[in-house]
């Protein structure tokens, strides 16, 4: 296992993002050193308006019924927590590299293990959420 330190954008770290294949997943900005380092292993790197970013997530299901569990989320003081992590999120993550074949061809990914957040922009959910949850005002 390894870490890698960056900016994160569009973090699903405790709930998975069910938009397609439910999925923990983080996009994490880094500089470029780091973006051409895993480039250069084979790894994606999409180009996003903050910088060069690598995906990095673990799928919810895996085979034969297995389910997987949720990253460890960590404080600056390595304690568990449980908070959503907003965009511009200072972190650092460690993840697991691995390859395989499948029917597909080869392909290669980063398996997310833990996140500890070291400077955290605070989530905020998009207009009317509040109102929708029940919330008094």
């Amino acid at each position: 296992m390894a870490v890698v330190e960056g900016t994160a954008y569009w973090a699903s770290i405790k709930t998975p993002n069910t938009k397609f294949e439910p999925v923990y997943t983080v996009n994490l900005v880094v500089d470029e050193d780091t973006a051409n380092d895993f480039a250069s292993r084979g790894h994606k790197i999409k180009q996003m308006d903050e910088g060069p970013s690598i995906i990095i997530k673990r799928k919810v299901n895996g085979p034969n019924g297995m389910v997987r569990v949720a990253p460890r989320l960590l404080d600056v003081d390595k304690q568990e927590v449980n908070y959503a992590v907003g965009n511009g999120s200072k972190i650092r993550v460690q993840y697991n590299e691995y390859e395989g074949t499948n029917k597909f061809g080869d392909y290669k990914g980063l398996d997310l293990q833990a996140i500890q957040v070291l400077d955290l922009v605070e989530y905020r959910s998009e207009d009317g959420a509040e109102l929708l949850d029940g919330e008094e005002f």
